[in-house]
């Protein structure tokens, strides 16, 4: 996910999605439907953006469907963009580099996760995962005019339901999926592969975050936004669960 710094300049430089993760790559014959449809879809956007769009353009784009704080303070008319802008800005990329990144993890974690919760399911959480990566930016930035884009927040907040699962994945069935029940918080961390990784994911966003856009024009990494989609997985995966499960005993580690 990126801030920009320069709206008009930014021929944004490759920005990586939430790191960390220890699913294998989904393959691409494997995709969940509403991976693949989101997929395009962030595809055909940046494409069009890119070899269509003219810079008045791409402005255009940014400042009616990337999340800007300042619409929210008073600062600027609200209207039906600052309605929608809270989903529509992650589905925006910053560049090639950030899309493929994005598109990467969403294959890995969105289609256990989309086989798991039925498609629906995973839109509703997409739309969840993408609202509190925001809220948790806006509550930190409530005055900052830097567009927000990127699928990160809604890719972190998978990320976070993964962790519940402790990445457990059934991959003897033809559509690959997280099994066994959501682990409960308190289970859930004793398990050595989660603890590595949440240690992991957090500290690599700390750091990509305070030095990304070091350089003048730069895109910024909005790692408060990973971490405010991050949360919403782990804690709220269970109300996007479409049928109980059978009682689980975790594997020692």
């Amino acid at each position: 996910m990126d801030r920009f710094e320069d709206d008009t300049n930014s021929a944004a430089t490759p920005q990586g999605a939430p790191p960390g993760g220890s699913l294998e790559h989904e393959p691409m014959f494997n995709l969940a439907p509403a991976v693949t449809g989101i997929g395009l879809l962030c595809i055909a956007i940046y494409a069009a953006e890119a070899w269509w769009l003219n810079i008045e353009q791409q402005f255009w784009l940014l400042l009616h469907f990337a999340f800007l704080p300042i619409r929210y303070t008073g600062q600027v008319a609200f209207d039906l963009y600052a309605a929608i802008s809270p989903v529509t800005y992650s589905l925006l990329h910053g560049s090639w580099g950030h899309l493929l990144v994005n598109m990467i993890w969403l294959a890995a974690f969105g289609s256990p996760l989309a086989h798991r919760i039925g498609t629906a399911r995973f839109l509703l959480f997409w739309v969840a995962g993408a609202l509190s990566a925001v809220a948790l930016h806006f509550v930190l930035h409530p005055s900052s005019a830097v567009p927000l884009v990127g699928a990160s927040g809604s890719i972190s907040a998978m990320m976070g339901a993964a962790a519940r699962f402790a990445f457990r994945v059934d991959r003897r069935a033809r559509k690959s999926a997280f099994t066994g029940p959501v682990l409960p918080v308190a289970l859930v961390l004793k398990s050595r592969t989660v603890l590595v990784f949440l240690g992991v994911w957090m500290v690599a966003n700390l750091v990509t975050g305070i030095f990304s856009g070091a350089a003048i024009g730069e895109p910024q990494i909005a790692w408060e936004a990973h971490i405010g989609g991050f949360l919403l997985g782990f804690f709220g995966i269970r109300l996007f669960e479409r049928r109980p499960h059978a009682p689980h005993v975790f594997p020692r580690k």
